[in-house]
């Protein structure tokens, strides 16, 4: 009855090298998602504290400088307007 019974492990070919090469870029991107993810969960409290402060800065000295107008866009005369017509 063992003699039926083949308790030898299947045989499983190597992987190629793009078989290998594609394992490991799956598990870098995964790995870069999980760092993207965590990059959104997880607050900087350095950064927005910069921007904060240099919004309420930014406010104050906006009051003492002067509006300008809109400057005059001076546009190049393209060749066919240029040219005479005949």
């Amino acid at each position: 009855m063992s003699a039926e019974m083949d308790l030898s492990p299947p045989e499983v070919p190597e992987p190629t090298f793009l078989e290998s090469l594609l394992r490991y870029g799956l598990f870098l991107g995964a790995i870069f998602q999980l760092i993207c993810i965590l990059a959104i969960i997880v607050p900087t409290s350095k950064g927005h504290e910069k921007e904060e402060t240099e919004s309420t800065n930014g406010k104050a000295a906006d009051h003492t400088k002067k509006p300008k107008g809109a400057a005059p866009q001076i546009r190049p005369k393209s060749k066919k307007e240029s040219k005479k017509k005949r």
